[in-house]
């Protein structure tokens, strides 16, 4: 069952690509509609393996926080660990949540989406 805050993100995805001719946005919006049990985890040491200093990054899922984070990331994601979230600000990044990832990357050049 997707619930209230999962169906205003998709709304705001989706008029985030409309808006900017931004196809990420929609994929995006896609992810989260799937069911929780669907979505996927991604550890932090996959996140620093696909990523690099100052990347934004998006997951459509959840991360936790087995592994390290050797750089510093922008990040935004439907659900994160306590663990992963100290690890990422340790790291000097950011944790965002989805409309100041629209606000920053409009038309979504220079995100990554991993998972």
């Amino acid at each position: 069952m997707v619930n209230q805050i999962v169906t205003h993100i998709v709304k705001e995805l989706k008029s985030a690509s409309k808006n900017n001719d931004a196809p990420i946005w929609l994929k995006l919006a896609k992810s989260a509609l799937k069911s929780n049990s669907n979505q996927k985890t991604i550890n932090l040491k996959k996140i620093n393996e696909n990523s690099d200093e100052g990347n934004a990054v998006i997951i459509p899922g959840k991360v936790l926080g087995t592994g390290i984070l050797s750089h510093k990331i922008i990040l935004a994601s439907f659900s994160i660990s306590n663990s992963a979230a100290k690890k990422i600000k340790d790291s000097g990044g950011e944790i965002i949540k989805f409309s100041e990832m629209i606000e920053k990357f409009p038309t979504g050049k220079g995100v990554k989406i991993i998972g």
